[in-house]
């Protein structure tokens, strides 16, 4: 893992979580770390527990210069697609470090290789980036952390679908529970499996 991508500029790690669910919104986060950050068990999230990623989370967040959170909505995946609302997600994330770090970031660190350009800032995609970058896997945890919670708290709501611990992300009981129940509001309908359940006049709803 690497402290620095440039060795001298303000550097921001961004990173979503939530592309591949069908239901859910889509979260990003958004870290500066000091230039020279170092931690011993700090990695891309999947690679993590939950409880390795409840520790690290709050040395992030003693640690890191700034961080914050964006999120694009269920309706927003839906009309503009899940990857323009990543790079939304994203880009909300970097408002939020712009209103409150009072350092200006020089380079945004993305992980993957699709970005939109933000506020003329420039910025380098790295695949696999959560794995490479301090502060990419930061934003990563920090992301997964925030959006996990969100689908536990949903879930309380939903049983069936075992948000709980899928998390939103099509597994096969999520998907039989999709059949048998039918989609929630807080299902993507333009994703596969919900958008063949609309188009076979099968579509049930469960209300907020």
């Amino acid at each position: 893992m690497f402290s620095s991508f440039s060795g001298k500029y303000i550097e921001v790690g961004v990173d979503e979580v939530g592309r591949g669910c069908l239901a859910g919104s889509v979260v990003a986060a958004a870290v500066i770390l000091p230039l020279d950050y170092y931690h011993d068990t700090l990695t891309d999230s999947k690679q993590l527990s939950f409880d390795q990623r409840e520790t690290i989370e709050i040395d992030i967040k003693n640690d890191a210069i700034a961080w914050a959170i964006g999120e694009a909505s269920i309706e927003e995946i839906d009309k503009i697609n899940i990857l323009q609302a990543s790079i939304l997600a994203m880009h909300r994330a970097l408002d939020k470090i712009f209103e409150t770090s009072q350092l200006t970031p020089e380079l945004i660190l993305v992980d993957g290789n699709k970005f939109k350009p933000y506020n003329f800032i420039p910025y380098q995609c790295v695949v696999k980036g959560d794995s490479k970058f301090f502060s990419i896997a930061a934003a990563s945890v920090l992301a997964k952390n925030y959006r996990d919670k969100k689908m536990i708290e949903l879930s309380k709501n939903y049983p069936e679908y075992a948000w709980e611990s899928n998390m939103g992300y099509p597994t096969p009981t999520h998907k039989k529970a999709i059949l048998k129940y039918g989609l929630t509001p807080y299902h993507r309908m333009t994703f596969k499996p919900c958008a063949e359940l609309i188009a076979t006049n099968e579509l049930k709803q469960k209300p907020k």
